[in-house]
């Protein structure tokens, strides 16, 4: 741009100089023209090399013409006949000094500083000025120009500093961001791990039970198949294979239900009926629980819809009842109660008959890795997951308050998805 104002604007102020004004032809104004007129064809010309990418050596062989004429024009014609032109002079020292750089710029100044007194020179050589008047004259537009290139220079100097500084910021901010990635893959990396993990310890704490029911499904069986063998007619050998068939198809749906609870899939988050999707994962809270405890729902008939990761769901109330079991080694009842609060919101109450919190650790339940367990039982990941997934789900996983003998109470509040379209 700055280069298309140096190839228009000279021709333009010359137009106006000749056409526009009153003031007599100066002598030498004819070299001064076509100086000015053929820095305006370089500069067009350098427009043209910038725009094939070639940008460093148009703007240097701009500059060392111009200083070329500069010097031949004001030692041919003198001061007089360049008075018109000094504001694009001024141009010139910016040019060199914003797109060159410092050198550039004092050496334009010096190329204008040697113009000048050889113009000096020419004028008292052609006695159009006597010595000291054009040599003066010569000396103050040196310190004008020194005035303007001092302030170039400063500029440029303090602008290229603050381009310094951003291009480290945006350095250091790039180097930030990608360790802030790192980090954040890493971390999502161990909260797969961490998810998955608790998918195991859950289906390790299934396992007793599973087994326990497998036992009766056996019982089943074989009680089945030897009526079979003593059927006396084909209806009676018919039922029984019926009975050895339903039986089966009870175990492979446990054992399915299992397995897909156990896969490592990504979380997906997506609406489905809360009370139904705990009345289908009762059999496996119950084997959780363990023989000797008792599991009681108290859900809502009406869907009550949310929105998270149905696998993740499932693993919170694992959890809840797994530390439940934990804290009725001798028997008791476990209770999962939903209501609706406030027409927004779904509590899930989960709570036990065990020996409660005591009051100094409440504080600390949800902190990862604490546990009051032995070793080799639990990793003390449990709460603090849990909690995190129902954050994350924009609700709250909180323990009520209450004394160590009325057992525990966890309270988890989830938003509604009146919007939700309901699964299977």
């Amino acid at each position: 741009m700055v280069l298309l104002a140096l190839g228009t604007l000279p021709p333009v102020l010359w137009l106006y100089r000749i056409f526009g004004t009153q003031i007599p032809w100066r002598p030498g104004e004819t070299v001064s023209l076509s100086a000015s007129l053929l820095i305006s064809s370089i500069a067009l010309w350098s427009v043209m090399l910038i725009r094939r990418g070639r940008f460093q050596w148009a703007i240097r062989q701009l500059m060392l013409l111009v200083a070329v004429i500069l010097v031949v024009s004001y030692a041919l014609t003198g001061l007089g006949a360049h008075v018109f032109e000094m504001p694009v002079q001024v141009l010139w020292l910016f040019v060199a000094g914003m797109m060159i750089g410092r050198k550039a710029l004092w050496s334009m100044y010096g190329a204008l500083v040697l113009a000048l007194m050889l113009g000096a020179g020419a004028d008292v050589r052609n006695e159009a000025m006597a010595p000291g008047h054009a040599f003066g004259d010569a000396v103050i537009r040196s310190v004008m120009f020194l005035l303007i290139a001092l302030v170039i220079d400063r500029s440029v100097a303090a602008l290229r500093e603050s381009l310094k500084d951003a291009m480290a910021r945006s350095a250091e901010l790039e180097q930030a961001n990608a360790q802030l990635l790192e980090e954040i893959n890493a971390r999502e990396q161990a909260q797969a791990q961490v998810l998955h993990a608790q998918k195991m310890e859950a289906v390790g704490r299934m396992a007793s039970g599973l087994a326990h029911d497998f036992g009766h499904l056996l019982t089943l069986v074989d009680g089945y198949a030897a009526n079979a063998v003593k059927a006396t007619s084909e209806d009676e050998r018919t039922a029984a294979l019926e009975g050895v068939r339903s039986a089966a198809a009870r175990a492979d749906a446990q054992v399915g239900r299992l397995l897909h609870f156990a896969r490592r899939d990504p979380g997906l988050a997506e609406g489905f009926d809360a009370a139904a999707t705990i009345r289908d994962i009762a059999p496996m809270l119950r084997q959780t629980l363990g023989a000797a405890n008792r599991l009681e729902l108290g859900l809502p008939e009406p869907p009550v819809p949310i929105r998270l990761d149905r696998e993740q769901f499932a693993l919170v109330l694992l959890n809840l009842a797994a530390n439940a079991a934990d804290a009725m080694p001798e028997g008791g009842r476990f209770v999962l109660a939903a209501r609706v609060v406030d027409g927004t919101t779904l509590e899930i109450a989960a709570g036990d008959d065990g020996g409660g919190v005591p009051e100094p650790l409440r504080e600390r339940v949800f902190e990862p890795f604490f546990t009051t367990k032995p070793p080799d039982h639990g990793t003390g990941l449990g709460l603090a997951v849990a909690r995190d997934l129902v954050e994350a789900a924009g609700g709250s996983l909180t323990l009520d308050p209450g004394g160590s003998a009325s057992g525990a109470m966890f309270r988890i509040r989830l938003p509604l998805d009146v919007q939700a379209s309901l699964g299977p």
